[in-house]
């Protein structure tokens, strides 16, 4: 299956502007309000999005992120962590050092006692030490019916490391490059995930920021093949986080959920397009999408492993 029912998320403790991530992520910027306020509307945020995949069926794992940790990314889980349907457990090297922390065994615990099996750990974050990284289903974009790990080059994803990704899950790699414009620079895009998301029958994604037109062809033939309708974005409604979607398993049916940020940005047309194949979830993210540059994607680590 493409999509599943079952999601894991982390509620945040510590949520804020990550300072060690503004580098490469040009989705971030900064609130002018108080830190506790920040944590507060994230935490409200969090918890409204989490009541309205509920009401529509979806089974979520709510873990609380440990404060103690400072680790102001918590909420985006999908980055160290990937959950398959043979059992596997991948486990990834994050660029940024508080970011780490975010890996934590007991979350493992916490599938196992929920029911799910898993058979085996794939640790590669000990490409860390040699600043190597590929941050989970943030970097790559999977279509897991036909085998295809979509994955656009950046700082947090490198193309050794996701060929070894591919060679372990059985993953036929297709490599490109997204850039997106900050500060008059063409600069690469951080995550995958914010300009691409792959369905069972459609694909949403930003064409304008693969600038090299053979690769920008390449993937658009690839998705066709596979029977893909190309839902275009523009660039700037990227930035609205309008390519930061997953496709869910609803009560009525496939769902596809990104943040009302993102809904708002799209076209009539293509919301007519996308509903075709299923309904539309949009939570407000607003707090979540400013401070810490990543949406509702982000926040939602699917579960795949087989239950006992």
């Amino acid at each position: 299956m493409q999509y599943t029912s079952n999601i894991l998320m982390i509620r945040p403790a510590s949520f804020r502007m990550n300072e060690e991530t503004a580098v490469n992520n040009y989705f971030q910027s900064e609130t002018q309000l108080d830190p506790r306020m920040v944590v507060g509307a994230a935490q409200r945020e969090f918890d409204e999005f989490v009541a309205l995949l509920r009401a529509n069926g979806v089974n979520v794992i709510v873990v609380e992120d440990i404060k103690e940790n400072d680790t102001p990314d918590a909420l985006f889980p999908n980055n160290w962590i990937s959950m398959h349907e043979d059992g596997k457990v991948g486990l990834y090297p994050m660029f940024a050092e508080n970011r780490r922390r975010e890996r934590r065994e007991d979350i493992l615990d916490v599938l196992e006692e929920n029911g799910f099996e898993i058979s085996e750990v794939i640790d590669y974050s000990s490409a860390e030490e040699e600043k190597v990284f590929l941050e989970g289903t943030g970097s790559l974009i999977l279509d897991r019916e036909n085998g295809i790990a979509y994955c656009a080059l950046s700082d947090r994803a490198d193309e050794e490391l996701l060929i070894e990704f591919c060679e372990d899950f059985e993953y036929t790699p297709i490599i490109f490059g997204a850039y997106q414009n900050t500060d008059n620079k063409r600069l690469p895009i951080y995550h995958t995930n914010v300009m691409m998301c792959v369905a069972d029958q459609f694909a949403v994604i930003c064409l304008e920021s693969i600038d090299d037109k053979k690769e920008r062809k390449a993937v658009k033939e690839q998705l066709k093949s596979t029977g893909k309708r190309i839902v275009a974005i523009t660039e700037k409604q990227m930035h609205e986080f309008a390519g930061n979607m997953l496709q869910i398993k609803a009560k009525n049916g496939p769902a596809l959920v990104m943040s009302d940020r993102a809904y708002r940005s799209l076209q009539p047309d293509q919301i007519k397009t996308l509903e075709s194949f299923g309904s539309i979830i949009h939570p407000k993210l607003d707090i979540i999408e400013t401070c810490g540059g990543g949406s509702a994607r982000c926040m939602m680590a699917e579960i795949f492993l087989p239950q006992g």
